[in-house]
C-alpha cells in the first residue's frame, strides 16, 4: 500500500448512516436559471399555478417576469448584485446553503434557520452551450466565455443532495417535473434518476472543456516546435486528455449476438449521425443495423456532390456508384448490380432525396435499413408497405474529431480518416506506368479511389462507369483480395436475384424483370475486363497486380511507397497498364 504523504490530511467521516430519505419531497421553492429557455414560461408557470415561489437569474429571470410571472431575483435574495458581465450570480452561500443543506439532519436544518436561509427543493439549470461554440469555429476567447461556472456548482450540489432535492437540466423532463410538483413532489426513485442524468450532463461538459483546452494546448506547443524546426506544420497527436460522454438512448435487444447485452448512445449535444437518426418506419434497429448503417453512409459522403448510393453489408460495401444525371434511382440500381447477391439483407444509404423510382426498386428486394437526408412522400409511402423496413432520415456524418477503438486495459484514438491529404485529387498523383489516363478513365480511377476507403483492408476494387464491379475486401494479403475482386466481378453480373429496377409485375427475377433460374443458366459478363482498380496500400509484390493485369484491368491507382514498387510499376509498363500512385494509403480495418 502506498504510503500517504505526510502533508495529506485524512478526510474527517461524516456519519450519514440510519439516516432515512424521505419518500416525496413537496416542492415550495425552485430556482431557475437557463441558457437554453425552451419550455421555459410553461415550467414556470406550472411551478406558480402549485405554488412554489421561483428565484432566478439574469435573462431567465427576465424572461419569466416578461410572461407575467412574479419571480424573486437571486441578487435580492444574496443581497449581493451580479456582477462581472454576469460571472458572479449564485455563487453565494445564500443559494447554495439552500441547495446543499441535508434536511435529514436536524443540526442542518436549525443552522439554516439560523441563517435566516430557506431550503430550495428544486433545481432547475441547463449550462452555457461551450461545445455549440466550438463547433460554430468561434475565437479561442470567446470559447473560454462558454465555460459555465456557476451552473455546474449548482446542479452538483443540487445532485449530491438529492435525498432532498430535485435536479432538472433537460427541457425534455419539464412536462414530468411540473406533474411531480402537481402530485406532491418527487419521489426519491425520481430524485435519484434525476441526479444521475445530472452528474452525467456536468461530466459530459467538463470532459469537453478538459479535451478541447488540452487540444489548443498541444497546437499552440507543436506550432511551436514546427516553426523552431524550421518545417511547416505537421500531423499532430490526440491530446493529452480526451474524454467522451455518452447518453444512452436506448437498450437494444442484444449486440452483435443474443448472447451480448447492448444500447445506443449519442455524444450530449450532438443531433447528427446515425444514433441521432430520425427512424420514420419500421422495426426498432439492432446494433448491427447501426454499425452497418454508419458504414454505408460513410461510403456515400466519400464523392462530393455526386449523387451516391451505398450498399453495405456487415461493414463492407456490397456496391457504390455515383449518377452523373444527378439520378438516385440510377446509382441504386447500378450500386446492387455489383453485388446483388451480398446485397440481400443489407443496408443502403444515400446522400440525397430518396426518391420513388428508387424506392420502387427497392421495394423488392430483402433490405434492412434505407438511411437518406430526406424522403419523397411518394417514395415513403412505397417503402413503408414493407412493415419491418427501417427508414431512417440522417444528417450528414461528421468528417472531423477522433475514432476511438476499445482496447484492453484502455483505448487507441486516431484523427478520422477523410482525404484531408488531398490525396482525393488526381492532379496531385504522380504517373508511373502507362499512358496519362483520358477524362473518362480518369473519373473513373477518382471513382475507385474514392470509394476504396469505405472497403475494409486489404481492400482491392474494381470500377467501370462510376459504378463498382468487384470489391475483395478483408482478406490478409492483397492477392487474395485480388482475386476476389475479379472472382466477383466476373461471376455475379448476372445474378441479380434482388431485382432492382423489376416492375412489381416482373418482381420475380433479375435486374430488368427476368427469371433468375434463367439468368444463373446464362454466361456471366467478365466485368473486370476495361474495369479500373484502386488499392487501399502498396502492393507488396507483382503478383497481386498481375492478377488484376490478367483479368484486363485498364489503369490502376495505388499509394506506393514499398521497397518494391519498381518491381510492380515494372509489370504494370510491360503490360501496357496505366499506374498512378497517390501517396496516401486509407487502410480501414
Amino acid at each position: 500500500m502506498a504510503k500517504q504523504p505526510e502533508s495529506a490530511v485524512p478526510t474527517q467521516h461524516v456519519p450519514t448512516e440510519g439516516l432515512i430519505s424521505p419518500e416525496r419531497v413537496p416542492v415550495r421553492r425552485a430556482l431557475i436559471s437557463v441558457y437554453d429557455k425552451t419550455g421555459l414560461t410553461d415550467l414556470a408557470a406550472a411551478l406558480v399555478e402549485a405554488g412554489v415561489e421561483i428565484l432566478s437569474t439574469g435573462s431567465t429571470a427576465a424572461t419569466i417576469a416578461g410572461a407575467g410571472l412574479p419571480v424573486a431575483r437571486v441578487e435580492d435574495v444574496t443581497g449581493f448584485p451580479e456582477c462581472l458581465e454576469g460571472r458572479v450570480k449564485t455563487l453565494h452561500p445564500a443559494i447554495h446553503a439552500g441547495i446543499l443543506a441535508d434536511r435529514r439532519k436536524t443540526a442542518h436544518m436549525s443552522r439554516l434557520a439560523e441563517l435566516d436561509i430557506a431550503p430550495i427543493d428544486l433545481v432547475v439549470v441547463n449550462l452555457y452551450p461551450f461545445s455549440d461554440t466550438v463547433a460554430s469555429g468561434a475565437p479561442f476567447d470567446a470559447c473560454i466565455e462558454q465555460i459555465d461556472i456557476g451552473g455546474p456548482a449548482m446542479v452538483r450540489a443540487a445532485a449530491k443532495n438529492h435525498p432532498g432535492v430535485a435536479v432538472v437540466t433537460d427541457p425534455a423532463v419539464y412536462d414530468e417535473a411540473a406533474a411531480a410538483v402537481r402530485s406532491g413532489g418527487f419521489t426519491l426513485a425520481q430524485r435519484r434518476a434525476l441526479a444521475a442524468r445530472a452528474f452525467a450532463h456536468t461530466a459530459a461538459y467538463d470532459a469537453a472543456v478538459a479535451t478541447w483546452l488540452a487540444e489548443q494546448v498541444e497546437q499552440v506547443e507543436n506550432d511551436a516546435a514546427d516553426s523552431a524546426a524550421g518545417v511547416g506544420a505537421s500531423i499532430s497527436a490526440p491530446p493529452a486528455y480526451v474524454g467522451v460522454g455518452y447518453e444512452r438512448l436506448a437498450s437494444l435487444r442484444y449486440g452483435e449476438n443474443p448472447h451480448q447485452a447492448a444500447a445506443v448512445y449519442r455524444i450530449p449535444g450532438e443531433s447528427g449521425g446515425v444514433a441521432g437518426a430520425r427512424q420514420l418506419h419500421g422495426k426498432a434497429m439492432s446494433y448491427n443495423n447501426y454499425t452497418d448503417t454508419d458504414a454505408a453512409l460513410r461510403a456515400a459522403y466519400d464523392h462530393g456532390d455526386a449523387v451516391t448510393v451505398a450498399v453495405v453489408k456487415h461493414a463492407n460495401p456490397c456496391g457504390i456508384a455515383v449518377s452523373a444525371a444527378g439520378d438516385a434511382a440510377e446509382a441504386h440500381r447500378r450500386a446492387h448490380a455489383c453485388d446483388p447477391v451480398s446485397a440481400y439483407g443489407g443496408v443502403i444509404a444515400t446522400n440525397t432525396t430518396v426518391t420513388a423510382a428508387m424506392a420502387r426498386q427497392i421495394k423488392p428486394i430483402f433490405t434492412e435499413v434505407v438511411a437518406a437526408p430526406a424522403f419523397a412522400e411518394e417514395a415513403l409511402e412505397i417503402l413503408s408497405a414493407k412493415k419491418n423496413l427501417r427508414l431512417l432520415v440522417v444528417s450528414p456524418p461528421r468528417r472531423e474529431g477522433y475514432e476511438i477503438k476499445q482496447v484492453s486495459g484502455g483505448a487507441v484514438i486516431q484523427q478520422r480518416d477523410s482525404y484531408q491529404a488531398g490525396d482525393a485529387d488526381p492532379s496531385t498523383w504522380r504517373l508511373v506506368a502507362g499512358r496519362a489516363a483520358d477524362e473518362t478513365t480518369l473519373a473513373d480511377l477518382r471513382f475507385a479511389w474514392e470509394a476504396v476507403r469505405s472497403v475494409r483492408s486489404n481492400a482491392i476494387l474494381l470500377a467501370k462507369d462510376g459504378a463498382t464491379v468487384g470489391v475483395g475486401m478483408g482478406q490478409v494479403n492483397r492477392v487474395d483480395s485480388c482475386r476476389l475482386a475479379v472472382e466477383r466481378a466476373n461471376t455475379l453480373g448476372a445474378r441479380s436475384t434482388g431485382d432492382a429496377a423489376a416492375s412489381d409485375a416482373t418482381a420475380k427475377g433479375a435486374v430488368g424483370g427476368g427469371d433468375a433460374a434463367d439468368i444463373l443458366q446464362a454466361a456471366p459478363p467478365e466485368r473486370a475486363r476495361g474495369a479500373v482498380a484502386a488499392s487501399d496500400a502498396f502492393f507488396p509484390f507483382a503478383d497481386g497486380l498481375q492478377v488484376l493485369i490478367d483479368a484486363g484491368v485498364r489503369a490502376v491507382v495505388q499509394p506506393g511507397g514499398s521497397i518494391r514498387d519498381q518491381e510492380v510499376i515494372d509489370a504494370a509498363q510491360a503490360a501496357g497498364v496505366t499506374m498512378y500512385l497517390t501517396g496516401t494509403r486509407h487502410f480501414a480495418h
